[in-house]
């Protein structure tokens, strides 16, 4: 178990107690490792994850993004289990994760094994969503006390500090062949049914293990009324309505003269003038 202290700091730690009961009578036997500073999760899943049958990541969306990521390093990983732990657990939700510990620990007993699609950004990798633009630095920069105590509410708060630099970004990006020469105040490339818990798509839509990504893209409205028109589909999560570029896309190439952060899921990444994005189908098994 891969333990991110600070995450959720105001919860109780005694339920992580029932989990590794949970383990134990299972038959395994059980590690527990806190991380002590950024970055720590991916070495640490790198160092010992070829050591073990299952590698557990307990935390926020960030810890896991950082396991995987290391886990990732290796010609073998072994099977990946989660106990969400943080203010948002996007990626929890669509694959109906419990946040309670011992619930979750015991379908990862349970030993059921489910394949799943992981983003590959450059060389890094991302589980649920890579992002830029609007909002996208408040997945990075709200603080992780006021996650703890908001949760959602925190990245609202946050994303409210930019809206007066909310501005639009000129990219070029080919998808499967498709070129979107344009102005864009947002995009993502998300494999889930939730992004930053404001922004849900049909579970029906989402395949976690299709090897296709789903990519929305919001262009810069030339009127007020094509404001509205982009604000109300958000709103009613319409992503097909006129005006927003809805797609399902296995690969994708950007590039951009901007200076263009991104945020995989939520964790930071620096701009880039041409990045890769591809979708490695079936690269991640779980445990559910």
């Amino acid at each position: 178990m891969i333990v991110n202290p600070r995450a959720g700091r105001n919860k109780s730690r005694g339920p992580l107690f029932d989990a590794v009961s949970v383990f134990s009578d299972a038959g395994y036997l059980v590690s527990v490792h806190n991380t002590s500073a950024p970055g720590d999760a991916a070495e640490t899943a790198a160092r010992e994850g070829g050591n073990y049958d299952a590698v557990v990541a307990v935390g926020g969306d960030g810890t896991l993004n950082e396991v995987i990521s290391g886990l990732m390093r290796l010609e073998r990983p072994p099977l990946l289990g989660y106990l969400p732990q943080g203010s948002t657990n996007d990626f929890a939700a669509s694959l109906h994760i419990s946040g309670k510990p011992a619930v979750a620990a015991q379908a990862i007993a349970r030993g059921e094994v489910q394949v799943l699609d992981i983003g590959q950004w450059a060389h890094r990798y991302f589980v649920y969503v890579a992002s830029f633009g609007a909002f996208t630095r408040s997945s990075y920069t709200a603080p992780q006390a006021a996650k703890n105590a908001l949760g959602h509410f925190a990245y609202i708060l946050e994303g409210m500090k930019d809206l007066n630099t909310l501005r639009p970004y000129q990219i070029k990006l080919t998808a499967d062949g498709e070129v979107l020469d344009g102005e864009y105040l947002f995009g993502a490339v998300c494999n889930s049914t939730s992004i930053g818990g404001l922004m849900k798509l049909d579970p029906e839509r989402v395949v976690l293990d299709d090897g296709k990504f789903e990519m929305l893209l919001v262009p810069s409205p030339k009127t007020a009324l094509d404001l509205q028109n982009l604000v109300l589909a958000l709103l009613n999560q319409e992503y097909d309505r006129e005006g927003l570029i809805f797609r399902h896309v296995s690969s994708l190439h950007l590039e951009t003269e901007e200076d263009l952060p991104w945020s995989l899921d939520g964790e930071y990444a620096p701009s880039v003038p041409a990045v890769d994005i591809v979708n490695r189908q079936c690269g991640l098994r779980m445990l559910l």
